[in-house]
């Protein structure tokens, strides 16, 4: 509808959480947040400050415009003129889901635009946004919030959202270098041995409990064999940071494609610990003492005055 203005709010992430490999999520309390309004012309303004400011596009191929033009495609309507302006706080190439996050915020977007005139329902959603990112895992928490496990099914994608056990402190160390998600992505095998994938399927099951019940066991619960040993020659400070703190105790694994470290401690003391060691490694890092995200992102029409999630 044009002449309509809405604002997104759209939650960090950290998939994968050691041993969950394309299925685990966890949303975190950092957020882009964006205005959009539909224009009565086919203008495109967009204005961005904070992440990525100088880097990011201003035409029709920045990943939030095409999330909005994905979502009026898919409902069979004319996308309007758009004025865009965002305000980025999660850091951009570092794993935590800054891609993920601008899909969603699209395809909220596209949701508040068009209520009235189309219905986005979380399985809608969440198809729209696995087909833009490619696979669920970092759009599911930052649609739904909290701890998701995500699986694509004969249906399409698919989720469940846990609660987290409020015992649960996560925090991030972010480099100020980069890591692309898809050489990343590239360095893991197609085919791994029988043993290790067996012992990832343990620890999977193993986390889900040390996250929603027994935070005790978050230590060997995040152990992993599928990917962080075979990405960690394209990462060497980030490898040596997850280390670092896991032999001084600490539950650090790769942030998502990395190159950030995400500690799941099991208590705001153990985070002070964990950034007191990190603090002794030879490349700097920023911690992030952060919270479980529990409501994912959300939407809000200035005109009705209403908030909605997703």
């Amino acid at each position: 509808m044009t002449g309509r203005t809405v604002a997104v709010r759209v939650p960090a992430t950290s998939a994968n959480l050691g041993p969950g490999f394309d299925t685990l999520g966890l949303a975190l309390s950092v957020y882009d947040e964006l205005t959009v309004s539909a224009l009565p012309d086919r203008r495109l303004e967009i204005a961005v400050t904070g992440e990525g400011a100088d880097d990011v596009p201003t035409d029709d191929s920045h990943l939030v415009v095409r999330a909005i033009a994905h979502a009026y495609a898919a409902v069979g309507k004319e996308l309007p003129g758009l004025r865009l302006t965002a305000h980025n706080a999660i850091p951009h190439g570092r794993g935590m889901g800054s891609s993920g996050a601008a899909v969603v915020a699209g395809l909220l977007a596209a949701k508040g635009l068009l209520a009235g005139e189309a219905e986005f329902g979380p399985d809608l959603l969440l198809r729209l946004a696995t087909e833009m990112e490619g696979h669920p895992d970092n759009v599911a928490p930052a649609l739904f919030g909290g701890l998701t496990i995500a699986w694509t099914g004969e249906a399409g994608p698919q989720h469940k959202k846990l609660l987290v056990h409020r015992g649960v402190s996560p925090l991030v160390f972010v480099p100020e270098f980069t890591m692309s998600t898809s050489v990343a992505r590239g360095l893991a095998p197609l085919h791994v041995p029988r043993e290790d994938a067996v012992f990832n399927v343990s620890r999977s099951a193993l986390l889900i409990a040390a996250l929603t019940q027994s935070p005790e066991l978050l230590m060997a619960a995040t152990e992993d064999k599928l990917h962080q040993s075979y990405r960690a020659q394209a990462m060497p400070a980030t490898d040596a940071l997850v280390q670092r703190l896991r032999t001084a105790g600490f539950a650090a694994v790769v942030s998502g494609a990395g190159p950030s470290v995400l500690v799941l401690a099991d208590g705001p003391g153990q985070r002070r610990e964990a950034v007191a060691v990190a603090a002794e490694a030879d490349t700097p890092w920023e911690p992030l003492l952060l919270a479980v995200d529990v409501k994912g992102g959300t939407v809000r029409d200035y005109t009705e005055g209403s908030t909605t999630r997703s």
